[in-house]
């Protein structure tokens, strides 16, 4: 890489580790711009799965607050994490390089309109709620597990918007403010990062220079991120996200 390319790369780190911390989504971020420097599809995606680990713990401590009382979720959701970050990274050693370059742009564009819907679903959830007088179990029940699950194999394979498919199941099958999911969000994301990172580092190829700038970037991203998260404006965010998912999607499709 060249500097100006080593330079982007530590950006996209700091940028994707604040919005994984406060939204998630930071993949649409680095994705494309490991794809700009150079990097091929498998190589940028786990390259980046390492990356993120640090920046993913440390948007877990800076959500420690919020964790409080939240042991036995975050363990019971943690194990469910886990065999599924491992099904996914297994996935995508497994399954040809032109298998995952066919599915990665229908997985970007799935998760560029997920980021586009998540207001209106919010809503509409909490409207049915108010409507039936319902209220979601304290749990989530095997509903939030199965799910949970899905979307872990979906992170360990691909980890764009998995947060925000995390938040979406939590907040519509768990009663809790949306601070905390937050929270446990962030300590699963870190989870899932953390046992593909340990899967490819035996078995795959990456680049170190690439992990070490995404490391670097997303820890420091992270903790302002956790700092400053309740400050940002969510259309903001959601804008940027979609702007630069709207790139990857349409690189990916002229490759």
């Amino acid at each position: 890489m060249t500097l100006w390319e080593m330079a982007a790369v530590l950006a996209a780190g700091a940028g994707a580790g604040a919005i994984n911390a406060v939204v998630g989504s930071g993949t649409l971020i680095t994705f494309p711009v490991l794809l700009a420097v150079g990097l091929s599809p498998v190589t940028a995606t786990v390259s980046n799965a390492l990356g993120l680990v640090p920046g993913a713990i440390s948007g877990a401590i800076g959500y420690r607050r919020e964790l409080v009382g939240q042991r036995r979720r975050i363990l019971r959701l943690g194990a469910v994490a886990a065999v599924g970050a491992v099904t996914g990274a297994a996935l995508l050693l497994t399954l040809p390089e032109s298998a995952f370059e066919t599915i990665v742009p229908v997985l970007v564009g799935l998760a560029l309109v997920l980021v586009v819907l998540q207001p209106w679903i919010t809503r509409a959830v909490k409207r049915r709620r108010e409507r039936t007088d319902v209220s979601p179990r304290p749990d989530g029940g095997l509903p939030l597990l199965a799910g949970m699950g899905l979307a872990s194999v979906y992170g360990g394979y691909f980890a764009a918007a998995q947060g925000i498919i995390y938040l979406s199941l939590m907040g519509t099958l768990i009663d809790d403010t949306l601070q905390r999911l937050n929270a446990v969000k962030n300590v699963l994301a870190a989870i899932v990062n953390g046992v593909a990172a340990l899967f490819f580092l035996f078995v795959a190829d990456f680049d170190w220079t690439a992990v070490l700038l995404i490391a670097i970037g997303s820890t420091i991203g992270a903790q302002a991120g956790a700092a400053l998260g309740r400050r940002f404006s969510p259309v903001v965010l959601r804008g940027v996200i979609v702007t630069v998912g709207t790139f990857a999607f349409v690189q990916l499709l002229l490759r």
